[in-house]
């Protein structure tokens, strides 16, 4: 059963909130960061992205930019921009995007949780990203990323917090510059901490990661390294309900067909797919349907029965583009590393997708049905890991707000 605890979060003040509060780390590089936190000081990209306030030509990942990060951050809580919690405590964070409403809880996950694999995964994570957040984390000695995690739908849980919600008024509620409303409860009574303490170790079995494997991963082994400290053996999460959840799209963009002529293209596609003429983009209403934008035209491909397995793996969209068309039309058999492939979030639309191939960028773009919740439960469940970029989750939660103290 799941393990969690609340804990001390180092928080704003509610009046700056919303200028501490910035964008995950890794949506951003550094030149988007710069101008971001242009002249914010308070901006906790300053502490995430701490290159910015380095000379241009910086390593990203040299220890000076992780002591940037420190002195940063130490700067903000003696100024007392950012000030500790006087208790352990639980948070709910909801968020609301195009009037769509998500909330979870914020909370302590229990490494060795991640480790007995009581927290599934479902990707792979590579070591230099790994190292660049253990060495932020050993060097700030500070969780400042937050694991995005689900969990299926626990009653009690969900009143308990609906209930806060109703009742509690929010320490922080804002509208962030890309119209997404972040609002925070903070659960401070005793009762009720023990109670949501007691029903995830009764109820919920295993949680999941939906995103933030590297900081996960990152977290487990700064736990390691350091293991006389009581903080480390917990890293900083936000578990969703599942019922509360919507998985983007991740579409695929190609720069080549590998020699074929677009006309050779869609006759070889005909032996995995129908295809149908679309005056209109198209956006997948149903698995294993997708979309292909290809010399200014849209096409339906729709999978003929017996070209894919029905293994958790197998089944996906993903999966069955990478098989049947990436791999054995187009010679890409390893996205992760081949140049010829970019992909697209769903979140940037299918007009971007267009703009992309019309410009000559790229010869033929994807659009896939989202993968579902359920899908990535099952893939979880079963041990395996998703093809890379399979799924996309927004909105995003802010980095800032809380931060948990190793």
């Amino acid at each position: 059963m799941s393990v969690i605890r609340p804990f001390n979060a180092l928080r704003p003040k509610p009046e700056l909130a919303q200028p501490v509060a910035s964008r995950p780390y890794d949506v951003l590089n550094s030149d988007e960061a710069r101008t971001e936190a242009n002249g914010n000081p308070f901006s906790f990209l300053h502490v995430t992205k701490s290159e910015i306030d380095l000379p241009a030509n910086t390593d990203v990942h040299s220890q000076q930019v992780y002591d940037k990060a420190k002195e940063n951050l130490e700067q903000l809580i003696e100024n007392d921009i950012l000030l500790k919690e006087e208790k352990p405590c639980y948070y709910i964070y909801q968020l609301i995007m195009q009037g769509r409403s998500q909330t979870g809880l914020v909370c302590l996950s229990s490494v060795q949780d991640y480790f007995d694999d009581v927290i599934k995964k479902h990707e792979f994570t590579r070591p230099e990203k790994e190292k660049d957040r253990i060495d932020h984390m050993r060097t700030i000695r500070a969780q400042t990323g937050n694991v995005f995690m689900a969990c299926r739908d626990v009653m009690e849980v969900n009143a308990l917090i609906s209930g806060w919600k109703m009742t509690q008024k929010p320490v922080y509620d804002f509208v962030a510059t890309d119209g997404v409303q972040h609002t925070i409860w903070v659960v401070d009574r005793d009762v009720v901490i023990n109670s949501i303490t007691q029903l995830f170790n009764n109820n919920v079995p295993f949680t999941y990661i939906a995103d933030g494997h590297h900081r996960a991963a990152s977290a487990a082994k700064v736990s390691k390294q350091l293991p006389d400290s009581e903080d480390a053996k917990y890293f900083l999460t936000t578990i969703f309900p599942a019922s509360q959840l919507a998985i983007l799209d991740y579409n695929r963009l190609v720069k080549d067909l590998d020699g074929l002529s677009a006309a050779k293209f869609l006759a070889r596609l005909q032996d995995d797919f129908y295809i149908t003429l679309s005056s209109e983009p198209v956006k997948p209403s149903q698995l294993h349907e997708f979309g292909m934008y290809l010399e200014g035209q849209w096409y339906i491909l729709s999978s003929r029965k017996g070209t894919y397995t029905n293994d958790p793996i197998g089944v996906l969209d993903v999966t069955i583009l990478s098989n049947n068309i990436l791999d054995k039309l187009l010679d890409i058999e390893d996205q992760r590393t081949d140049k010829r492939i970019d992909f697209v979030g769903g979140i940037r639309g299918l007009k971007e997708l267009e703009k992309r191939v019309n410009s000559g960028e790229m010869k033929v773009a994807f659009s896939l049905y989202p993968v579902t919740i359920e899908q990535l439960f099952a893939i979880a469940d079963s041990g395996n890991t998703m093809p890379p970029k399979s799924t996309w989750f927004e909105p995003k939660l802010r980095d800032g707000l809380l931060t948990h103290l190793i």
